[in-house]
């Protein structure tokens, strides 16, 4: 393989130019920076400007049987990061495609690359004055757009489901041919980007979560402005509590009163997003013991569980939503709504209060305010990646949140999704699962549950370790192993993964996975796209 690397390296280079070809120790270094338990190197990386330029990486990959990793811009949080999904592999780093190729203010979309970040593309509507807002995560203001879409993610809006806003994408096959998706396909198309489904077999998910192509361009869908935003914040005080809450919030958002994704944080969540784990009141490390923990909640003001959505509409529309919320939960949470006016209330309120203790706090819930509310509209924050920081020695850095990247800061965090059916009872089920192997392994459970669609919930449990003690990290992989077993086996299967899990998902006897390692032979018979993602057999059989 030494003499086709040096051969396929040789042919980059005359592609790309030398310096976009990185094969240095110290180049290499940032893309085997990550938050997993056992980061791995790539041979090579290589960084392509436009779709013809990865036309011509793949083409020289399959002449010299070289495996390709795609990523866009490796911030990829708890999931792998930027790293390959095994060995002997050559990353195609999509970061330099960062061209918005279309905006369309009257039908709502835009065309992107892979390189496209949250924070580019909201500046970009914010400079055109576009009467429209995109869905943004909580992962940071440089992650991909493409990427988490790729990866099926989920954002805050009513948009937040966001593989449901995406048609057109162009991609390059195993076979350097260029295939687009939908009715792109045919040249005079009007409507690429507007229906997804074209005629014919429905393609576009075959690329997610696959290694089938790499997607150099696709059209997302924008939500018009609204006319008001309204912020919902509800504590739920004791655990057991969250159940009801649950249920009667399902009503809310089966009709549309909730259009929003909305998301239900345990306190720890909560905690983590201000502060760091205190090493200095709990020298052994975590968990936190059950006073510390109860103190600090009471000094946050906020309970066991913390409920945010957000409500879109006219005045009338977002009126109506909130008499609806304090109908169904009000005698079972305290409520609380934020809009732009009670936030320009309360800034007043702080400077009055001036630099006490009183003042300084309700200045910080402001600004937090201000930013979920930004989130709502679209405005990305790196604050909210406060938590991967909870173990990190030396705690947050001192320009947080400018400039956050938990894999090179040194984080250790791995992410367990679970899904399950829209029920309270369910949700306290799965913390009854993963609960007492967090605690056999001596860590936080922090947990947060997000209504994705109508239906269901997707869970999103951190185990977050110091990457510096090498026993806690192989605490960390053996408790994201022994949770993630048995989350499966109780039938609560993730809706995503990071490559310490792909095998567990394949029992080699399952027709989904022989179906779907059939499309791969077909599409990519020489595997020039990395083994190891959702293909069918991790083992590249």
């Amino acid at each position: 393989m030494v003499a086709a690397l040096d051969e396929a390296l040789a042919a980059w280079q005359l592609l790309l130019g030398p310096e976009r070809v990185l094969q240095h120790a110290d180049q290499l270094a940032p893309y085997a920076a990550s938050t997993s338990a056992h980061p791995v190197w790539p041979l090579a990386v290589l960084r392509p400007l436009s779709h013809a330029e990865v036309v011509g990486v793949v083409r020289a990959a399959a002449e010299f049987s070289i495996p390709l990793y795609p990523l866009s811009t490796g911030r990829n949080w708890g999931y792998g990061d930027a790293c390959p999904s095994g060995a002997g592999q050559v990353i195609v780093d999509l970061s330099g495609m960062r061209r918005i190729l279309q905006l369309d203010t009257e039908l709502a979309y835009a065309v992107l690359e892979p390189g496209v970040t949250q924070v580019q593309l909201a500046n970009h509507l914010g400079a055109q004055q576009a009467p429209v807002w995109m869905d943004c995560t909580g992962a940071g203001p440089d992650t991909s757009l493409v990427g988490n879409i790729l990866e099926r993610g989920f954002g805050h809006t009513p948009y937040g489901n966001r593989m449901l806003h995406v048609a057109g994408m162009r991609l390059v096959l195993a076979s350097g041919e260029t295939l687009q998706t939908g009715f792109g396909h045919f040249s005079a198309a009007r409507t690429t980007y507007l229906y997804p489904y074209g005629v014919g077999p429905w393609l576009d998910g075959l690329f997610t979560q696959s290694n089938f192509g790499i997607v150099t361009s696709l059209g997302l869908w924008l939500m018009p402005q609204s006319e008001m935003v309204s912020h919902l914040v509800a504590s739920v005080e004791h655990f057991n509590g969250i159940a009801p809450v649950v249920d009667a919030l399902r009503p809310l958002r089966m009709d549309g009163t909730l259009r929003s994704v909305v998301h239900i944080g345990n306190d720890l969540r909560v905690l983590s997003g201000g502060m760091v784990f205190p090493a200095a009141e709990v020298p052994q490390g975590p968990p936190l013991p059950d006073a510390l923990r109860e103190r600090l909640r009471s000094g946050a003001g906020i309970g066991a569980w913390t409920v945010s959505a957000a409500l879109y509409g006219r005045p009338a529309q977002v009126a109506d939503a909130r008499r609806a919320l304090r109908r169904a939960i009000g005698g079972l949470a305290r409520l609380r709504f934020i809009d732009d006016r009670a936030l320009d209330w309360g800034s007043a309120a702080a400077r009055l209060l001036g630099s006490g203790r009183a003042g300084q706090r309700l200045a910080a819930q402001v600004d937090l305010g201000r930013s979920l509310l930004n989130m709502n509209r679209g405005v990305p924050d790196g604050r909210f990646l406060a938590g991967a920081y909870w173990r990190r020695r030396g705690g947050l850095p001192p320009a947080f949140p400018q400039g956050a990247d938990p894999a090179r800061d040194g984080c250790g965090m791995m992410w367990l999704a679970p899904v399950l059916p829209l029920r309270g009872a369910e949700l306290l089920h799965v913390i009854g699962l993963v609960a007492p192997v967090f605690a056999a392994q001596r860590f936080d459970l922090f947990t947060t549950f997000s209504m994705i669609n109508e239906r269901t919930l997707g869970g999103v449990l951190t185990v977050c370790f110091d990457r510096e003690d090498a026993d806690e990290t192989e605490r960390a992989q053996a408790c994201y192993s022994a949770a993630f077993e048995r989350l499966l086996r109780e039938g609560y299967i993730p809706y995503r993964v990071g490559p310490q899990s792909m095998a567990a998902l394949d029992n080699g006897d399952d027709s989904y996975w022989r179906t779907v390692a059939r499309i791969k032979a077909a599409l990519d018979p020489q595997r020039i796209f990395a083994p190891g993602r959702y293909d069918g057999r991790y083992d590249g059989r």
